[in-house]
């Protein structure tokens, strides 16, 4: 299941990469640790197979002959890869929101539709909030028995929940601003035309 769930994530990253600009395999390798850090980038052993099978379904192509040198084969994401990256990037479910998933589609919110985000930022923050449920829970069961280490490696933990927490509100709430603005917009604009066309 784990692995499956990675290799849909890479999917998801290749082909949002490649709706950028084409490139080949070393340049999507590092854009990769770029966006999820050296601790999540995906390793050349992934990368190749994922590819062949994003070409093999027509998802990307290659941008001239391939000469044999994987350097210089230059991926190009299709029509079709366009359609199905746009599927991806609509998924808002439990899956787009879990420590697995989450990082990669918050990478691509500029490709990605208001509310899918909203979606996105509320599922992860309910998820972590049911979280610090139960760490507190279990941190005030377990107290007593922790040695000044594992209390401070549990403590640490928290902090870096409620940390998560506080970000993800502040940006459900820059989303939510930032969505009725335009429509704001346009209503003082369509009142002001009114006026102006008033005798």
């Amino acid at each position: 299941m784990a692995s499956s769930r990675r290799s849909g994530v890479l999917v998801l990253a290749v082909l949002g990469l490649l709706h950028e600009s084409p490139m080949h395999g070393y340049e999507l390798r590092k854009r990769l640790n770029a966006i999820l850090g050296p601790f999540r980038a995906f390793s050349y052993g992934s990368l190749y197979p994922c590819l062949k099978e994003l070409l093999a379904a027509g998802l990307v192509t290659v941008d001239g002959e391939p000469t044999g040198s994987r350097s210089r084969i230059v991926y190009k994401i299709t029509a079709e890869g366009k359609e199905h990256l746009q599927e991806l990037l609509a998924e808002s479910g439990p899956s787009s929101w879990d420590d697995e998933n989450f990082d990669v589609h918050f990478a691509f919110f500029g490709q990605t539709s208001s509310d899918v985000r909203l979606r996105i930022l509320e599922g992860r923050r309910n998820r972590l909030e049911e979280k610090l449920a139960q760490v507190r829970a279990t941190l005030a069961r377990t107290r007593e028995r922790l040695d000044s280490y594992t209390l401070q490696l549990q403590q640490h933990g928290l902090e870096s929940v409620e940390r998560e927490v506080r970000w993800l509100t502040e940006l459900i709430e820059t989303e939510r601003q930032t969505a009725y603005r335009p429509r704001a917009g346009r209503d003082r604009d369509s009142t002001a035309g009114g006026t102006g066309d008033s005798p």
